[in-house]
């Protein structure tokens, strides 16, 4: 009788066990699905957004601007989906964003030019709260990124803008 009772009570705990394994199984794997980087850069390649590079003239007009060109470099970092530059520290990336309105060349200060920097800043802080924060959601994380990469192909869009109407205004009618 004792081998019996034994026997029907190891039977009950193999069977609680084993569902208990396969509800730990199922949480392992949706752990595991929460901590796969969602950020790729074959997320970021699948954006469709227009990607407007600068002209000669353009590469031309901003190569003292030192912090363009560092700009330059870590947009072509996020786009391989290495976001340590955005994800770092808070002020430094505010100390980035000032230096690089101050450096701005003066034949580029205009009214469009200075707003895609201003639009370029607030995606930019934005971005780096959303990659810091730990409940946004990965959908808006990618979303943030690609408002980033928009907003500086648009500053390169108007900067190309500005120095071909300069041209322009520089031809003369012979009439």
């Amino acid at each position: 009788m004792r081998i019996g009772f034994f026997l029907l009570n190891v039977c009950f705990l193999l069977l609680i066990n084993c569902g208990d394994n396969k509800l730990a199984s199922e949480y392992d794997t949706e752990e595991n699905t929460n901590q796969q980087p969602v950020i790729s850069a074959k997320a970021i390649e699948g954006f469709k957004y227009t990607d407007y590079v600068l002209s000669q003239r353009g590469e031309k007009a901003v190569t003292d601007w030192e912090k363009y060109q560092e700009l330059a470099i870590q947009i072509d970092y996020l786009k391989k989906a290495d976001l340590s530059f955005f994800n770092g520290d808070k002020e430094l990336l505010k100390k980035f964003i000032e230096e690089f309105k101050a450096q701005m060349p003066s034949t580029l200060k205009t009214n469009p030019i200075i707003s895609r920097t201003a639009i370029i800043e607030t995606t930019l802080l934005r971005l780096h709260e959303n990659l810091t924060l730990d409940n946004i959601e990965n959908q808006l994380k990618l979303e943030s990124v690609k408002e980033v990469l928009i907003a500086f192909s648009n500053l390169n869009y108007q900067i190309n803008k500005k120095l071909e109407r300069d041209l322009y205004e520089q031809i003369k009618s012979e009439f």
